[in-house]
């Protein structure tokens, strides 16, 4: 099911239309000093649609870092005086939101602490109702795409037309090279759900170091995301905040500068019709693996009548072990991935137990 947001397309002011918009800037806005040399520095790339600085950083623990508040926006409205860069903040509060708007901020976004929370989303949506400025909404911290439709969904209803997401990854449990696990199923699944809704992806919040920046920056716009947002700071080494994952102003210059821009179609008819030849094979074996998951499931059934009957327990372990112990290492052998494979397995393994123990009533 499509959700129908009335949206207004979001300019990426660069020279070159073709670019996605980029949003780009300190972490943290830490002196006046520091934002104007980083946004001269960003200015000289003609690679920036927007300025970024963190004005209230959210913080687990009291003592970190807080940002510098109110006069950190003093300092933009400089650095937009005197660069002509439109400016970006995070707001948390309908205090945040006047504030903001009282220094011409540009945009808006909503944090992934914030858009988790539907109160406060409700209470930034009342506060710039009538307002026009471009607000962005950020995936929540853990992957639910129900609360990030709706927090969208409250905005666009305040009357923001010139809406954008935020895809910056996801909490995770388990340890990964990343600082948020990106789900990239996450924003294609928005993508889906709301085909005009612009996505932006914020690289540095998924890499969390700075050498992985530039490979989640170029997974994202190989995946069609409309802009990415990158932490950059005149000196990341002095940092108060994120500093592992923000970039000097030449190494985002030159990240920029080597992402690649790739064609939704092919350009020449015989490419189309190329591709056009693969997809319907897929579309082949597509219809051959549903054909065979319905023979499995049917078969699964039959298995669960079988252990009503004799009184079995439905979760067999030992079975299950054998079976993902032997499918794993046979798809290993045949070259697929071996998580993909055990994801696979785990949900046709789920799908049967609910089978089964429907029937056992």
């Amino acid at each position: 099911m499509k959700i129908d947001l009335n949206l207004s397309p979001i300019a990426n002011h660069l020279e070159n239309p073709r670019w996605p918009a980029l949003i780009a800037g300190p972490c943290s806005a830490e002196s006046e000093e520091q934002l104007l040399d980083t946004a001269r520095q960003l200015k000289e790339t003609k690679r920036i649609s927007y300025f970024r600085a963190g004005v209230w950083k959210p913080r687990t623990r009291p003592g970190s870092f807080e940002g510098v508040g109110e006069v950190a926006l003093k300092w933009l409205q400089t650095v937009k005086q005197e660069t002509g860069l439109r400016t970006a903040v995070e707001i948390a509060t309908t205090e945040h939101v006047e504030l903001a708007l009282k220094y011409g901020v540009d945009v808006l976004w909503v944090g992934a602490r914030t858009s988790v929370n539907p109160f406060s989303v409700q209470e930034i949506a009342n506060s710039i109702k009538g307002c026009n400025v471009m607000v962005l909404v950020k995936n929540p911290v853990n992957p639910d795409l129900q609360l990030w439709v709706g927090a969208l969904e409250r905005i666009n209803r305040a009357g923001i037309t010139q809406l954008a997401a935020i895809h910056r990854g996801f909490s995770a449990y388990e340890k990964s090279v990343y600082r948020n696990e990106p789900v990239w199923s996450m924003p294609i699944e928005l993508k889906t759900l709301c085909p005009s809704l612009p996505i932006i992806c914020d690289p540095s919040h998924i890499a969390g170091k700075r050498d992985l920046v530039p490979l989640v920056a170029q997974k994202a716009l190989d995946l069609n995301m409309d802009g990415l947002m990158v932490e950059v700071h005149n000196n990341p080494c002095i940092a108060k905040s994120d500093a592992e994952q923000q970039l000097l102003p030449n190494a985002y210059a030159q990240m920029i500068y080597a992402l690649q821009l790739r064609e939704i179609t092919p350009a020449r008819p015989e490419q189309r019709s190329e591709l056009d030849a693969y997809r319907q094979q897929i579309d082949v074996i597509d219809e051959t693996i549903f054909r065979s998951m319905a023979q499995r499931m049917s078969i699964s059934q039959k298995i669960g009548q079988y252990k009503k009957d004799h009184n079995l327990m439905v979760l067999q372990l030992n079975r299950w072990e054998e079976i993902l112990e032997k499918r794993c290492g046979l798809a290993t052998a045949m070259g697929l991935n071996y998580e993909f494979t055990k994801r696979l397995l785990e949900l046709v393994h789920e799908e049967s137990i609910n089978l089964q123990t429907e029937i056992m009533g």
